[in-house]
């Protein structure tokens, strides 16, 4: 029988999530839990909430569980995927110190994500040796697993191949084949654009939860932007090249996510740079478009949070079950190293 392809995958518990999160990742999470030649690990990422939450943990709880109250609304599925909690699998913390004893700093120091969140995160104090090592963490997460793919966007790709550096030196110094070297899955939509043009994230404030209720939908449509340059019908008698429009616009990115018809979306980008396609009328498309998947979910999701301890029955559960392929791993991982443990 051919081995089945073993995926991890996880998010940092923020709460809700938003739809850059659903196209980005968990459309994508869907698809390969359904392929049955794939083993799924989804993870909530907990401990690398803590790299930059460390000051204020109040709100993990609360956000775990609407994180993965999403997971399971948008079709995640306990039964044929394992869903756990990081923190409660210890082996994570156990192989991330392993790890870290045999990870040069140069390594982690030119990690471009790095700088990159030190200049977005400046309101917050993370000169830490926990923000800074974050990427051995995410490391043990996957090797932990012998994960043969993880999804990932193209911004993640220097984080998976740190982890294949981390891998082949311990393998190399072991003199054994511990560890696996995972494979990158790309994500089909890399970016999603935020209501403000920006990047959709929860830090700009500037997204669209997948739970949002239709008034608040409406409002945040409707306050998107749009290109100021762009051709509008009173100028038809004279319009003037636009080359850019409207690819710089939110809006007609996001009809590209939704709209799942590439001639469909084509048609509007034509009607847009001609000036046929008013702004109002087009963010009204993409509110019923967006709305006619969501407003089921919302039904969904609003029926299982009623269900006291779900939540918390699937993360145990799928912890357990985790918990059983990670203590293989990490028995290797100390036998290799001569660290045997107490029995």
């Amino acid at each position: 029988m051919k081995p089945k392809k073993l995926i991890l995958s996880g998010m940092r518990p923020t709460g809700q999530i938003h739809i850059g999160n659903w196209a980005g990742a968990l459309a994508n999470w869907i698809q390969l839990q359904d392929d049955p030649e794939n083993l799924c690990f989804f993870m909530v990422a907990d401990w690398h909430a803590l790299t930059t939450e460390y000051q204020d943990t109040s709100a993990v709880e609360s956000n775990i569980q609407e994180m993965v109250l999403d997971w399971i609304t948008a079709g995640i599925d306990p039964e044929r995927a394992i869903l756990f909690r990081q923190s409660w699998v210890k082996e994570h913390s156990e192989l991330s110190l392993i790890l870290s004893m045999i990870t040069p700093l140069s390594w982690l120091e030119r990690n471009p994500t790095y700088k990159e969140q030190m200049k977005e995160l400046a309101d917050k104090d993370i000169s830490t040796h926990g923000f800074l090592g974050y990427p051995v963490l995410q490391a043990a997460d996957i090797l932990l697993y012998r994960a043969t793919h993880v999804p990932v966007g193209e911004d993640q790709l220097p984080h998976l191949e740190l982890t294949r550096e981390i891998a082949r030196r311990f393998n190399f110094m072991c003199k054994k084949e511990i560890f696996v070297e995972p494979q990158a899955i790309l994500s089909p939509t890399p970016k999603v654009l935020g209501i403000d043009a920006r990047k959709m994230s929860k830090s700009y404030h500037n997204t669209i939860h997948i739970a949002e209720e239709e008034p608040e939908l409406k409002n945040k449509i409707q306050s998107m932007y749009t290109d100021p340059q762009k051709i509008r019908a009173k100028d038809l008698g004279h319009p003037t090249p636009c080359p850019e429009n409207p690819t710089g616009c939110t809006v007609f990115s996001l009809h590209k996510i939704f709209e799942n018809s590439a001639e469909k979306t084509a048609l509007r980008e034509k009607e847009c740079r001609e000036g046929q396609l008013g702004c109002v009328a087009c963010k009204k498309d993409l509110l019923d478009e967006i709305n006619a998947l969501f407003k089921p979910l919302r039904r969904k999701r609003s029926e299982l949070a009623h269900k006291n301890g779900l939540i918390q029955d699937i993360l145990r559960e799928g912890s357990l079950k985790a918990r059983k392929h990670a203590m293989e791993t990490l028995g290797d991982a100390r036998k290799a190293i001569h660290y045997h443990e107490l029995v």
